[in-house]
């Protein structure tokens, strides 16, 4: 069965088109664009218009890309930018009429399970671990071993708010990056415990895993499954704080332009992650929650025979 699985996130909007069989999951695409749906979210508790027309933008080009390989089912899913907005259903309402696509707003326990899930079936880590499923608006934390999720713990922190928060200035301010390194620690703290393994899912950790390997064009196999040290997030940090978010995307061509706005918010929170959990370094996963949409659709497939 060819399935298409998008995930709609306050930052971005991603597509997978692969066949899931009992030989496994084969990908035949991948997209990705950022539409920053959460952007403004925090002050007006709405979804900006521009912001909406966008993703609806991005939502009509994946219709033509699965048309164009004969998708046989999709699942879309959106996740904390659509939990928080009061116009949530409005917009809902506005992709099943543009598209035809049925999203479905998910909690961020099953948001957490998802990003477990894809990261159990293709890194197979080993031991008890934990997965770190960065976004625009939340991060998840989630704790177990093989493929069983044993708790999920979601912060409503994610780039985007933090970027928004903390970091008013261009470049930061070293007391906007201690103010933001505080807050974080405070945060990370209480979930801190023995883990055999950590492993970071994210548009900012798979970026900053490119920059340290040199990988450009984006390519996901070069990434996913690669190491990165904290010292190496020190440094890239370190890097890109000292820079006005213009000269980050100039300079490094594997900066997206949006994502240069945010990435120093997100390398902070992995850097305490790291320094919480007592660990020197961690894996990176390009598989996320729309890699997990797939893997539950091989797991039905297995069950029904």
């Amino acid at each position: 069965m060819r399935v298409g699985a998008i995930d709609i996130g306050s930052y971005s909007v991603r597509l997978t088109i692969a066949d899931v069989s009992q030989e496994g999951i084969h990908i035949l695409l991948e997209r990705g664009y950022i539409t920053s749906l959460g952007s403004g979210i925090k002050e007006s508790g709405r979804l900006n218009k521009e912001r909406v027309e966008e993703t609806l933008r991005v939502l009509e080009e994946y219709k033509k890309e699965m048309e164009r390989l004969g998708v046989d089912r999709v699942v879309a899913v959106a996740t904390e930018a659509l939990r928080r907005a009061e116009n949530s259903q409005d917009f809902l309402n506005l992709v099943k009429e543009r598209t035809g696509i049925e999203v479905r707003i998910i909690t961020p326990e099953e948001e957490g399970r998802l990003a477990f899930l894809a990261t159990a079936y293709s890194l197979r880590p080993e031991g008890y671990f934990l997965v770190v499923d960065q976004g625009g608006g939340s991060t998840e934390f989630v704790f177990g071993r093989d493929m069983e999720p044993e708790s999920v713990i979601s912060l409503p922190v994610g780039i985007v708010n933090l970027t928004e928060e903390f970091l008013r200035h261009d470049p930061p301010t070293e007391e906007e990056i201690e103010k933001l390194l505080s807050f974080l620690e405070e945060r990370i703290a209480p979930m801190r415990r023995d883990v055999d393994e950590l492993i970071g899912l994210g548009g900012t950790i798979t970026t900053i895993t490119a920059l340290e390997y040199g990988v450009y064009p984006y390519d996901p196999g070069k990434i996913h499954g690669r190491e990165l040290t904290l010292s190496a997030l020190r440094k890239w940090f370190k890097t890109l704080v000292s820079l006005p978010y213009r000269e980050r995307r100039r300079r490094y061509r594997q900066i997206e332009d949006r994502r240069a706005e945010v990435i120093v918010s997100g390398i902070a929170m992995f850097i305490k992650i790291l320094e919480v959990f007592g660990k020197d370094r961690l894996r990176v996963g390009d598989w996320g929650v729309k890699h997990g949409l797939l893997v539950r659709e091989l797991v039905r497939k297995e069950h029904s025979g």
